[in-house]
């Protein structure tokens, strides 16, 4: 796989890497399968997408411990992304609250350390601000975990461009992780293009659920989803805002026809024009579903096709 570099002095990753949230929760949980996901894990790094997102958030460490679990033995093979700052309170409700405290930060970052059985944190992201807490004090914090050498490089989640450049000016940004996809394109819009504020800055932009949390890749032919998936209560699958939304995967579908590829792999190839500094997280817990998604990796779009697809209509519903 071609490779993108983490941050303007960065390591080089695969140009895809893997979304490991939905192995552990989020989506279909009655079909968790941790040998599988293991095993998913593992054949990302043999086909290059060698960039791995967690979070100590996602099934309350469950995700750490198995991201740790597959990476033993192969922890060279990887760059490793975890977060701090949402708080599980009740995992079965998957009740959040927001904690930036130094404090916090820096119990969590230990206990992200144990769990994933390395002495150092690839890349470490605030997860969300915490309006309680400034800023400043957080990421503050996180550059002493730098400093300490328990990180190695610090990024941001779901943030806007005025909160970046307040962090930047302590310590470098190497990444900002938020939603971007054919139907999430808030990183796009003028006054908060974070895509273009990573590009002028050096860092890298992380865009998460590319896939439209599996809708673009039009598997779904009405929104039937089990109890406790996130997508049974989200706006944009409502019965109205999915049939309303069809229009968007007919779009991509007809795209992807012109290269006998599939929709997923359109999505994710858009989000890869946006620039070079761009490293989509597909997530999956398919070993079908990760080698169709790595191989977004060879799909070269024209102008023709980005200017269809940059003309698809925006999503009906809001993102939460």
């Amino acid at each position: 796989m071609r490779t993108r570099h983490l941050g303007e002095a960065g390591p080089a990753v695969g140009a895809i890497g893997l979304g490991c949230m939905g192995m552990s929760w989020g989506y279909a949980e009655s079909q968790r399968d941790d040998e599988q996901s293991v095993a998913v894990i593992r054949q990302a790094l043999d086909a290059g997408a060698t960039h791995l997102d967690t979070a100590n958030a996602y099934g309350d460490g469950h995700n750490e411990r198995l991201v740790g679990r597959a990476l033993a033995g192969r922890g060279d093979d990887a760059v490793v992304a975890t977060k701090a700052g949402i708080v599980v309170d009740d995992l079965r409700t998957r009740s959040l609250s927001r904690n930036g405290s130094p404090d916090h930060i820096r119990a969590s970052a230990e206990a992200s350390l144990r769990r994933l059985g390395t002495d150092t944190i690839d890349l470490y992201y605030l997860h969300r601000v915490d309006s309680a807490v400034a800023l400043e004090d957080s990421w503050g914090c996180m550059a002493e975990l730098v400093a300490q050498g328990k990180v190695r490089r610090l990024g941001l989640s779901e943030v806007t461009p005025e909160q970046a450049e307040r962090a930047h000016r302590i310590h470098p940004v190497s990444a900002v992780q938020s939603e971007l996809s054919l139907w999430s394109r808030d990183a796009l819009a003028p006054g908060s293009d974070m895509v273009r504020w990573c590009a002028e800055h050096g860092a890298a932009f992380v865009p998460f659920a590319p896939l439209g949390r599996g809708f673009l890749t039009g598997a779904f032919s009405r929104p039937v989803f089990e109890a406790g998936d996130f997508r049974s209560t989200n706006p944009r699958f409502t019965d109205e805002a999915f049939a309303a939304n069809l229009r968007i995967v007919e779009a991509v579908r007809a795209v992807g026809d012109r290269h006998d590829a599939t929709p997923a792999q359109v999505a994710i190839a858009w989000a890869l024009a946006q620039g070079e500094h761009v490293i989509p997280i597909p997530g999956t817990k398919s070993p079908r579903f990760l080698a169709e998604n790595i191989g977004a990796v060879s799909l070269r779009l024209t102008e023709r096709d980005l200017a269809d697809l940059d003309a698809v209509p925006a999503a009906v519903g809001d993102r939460y």
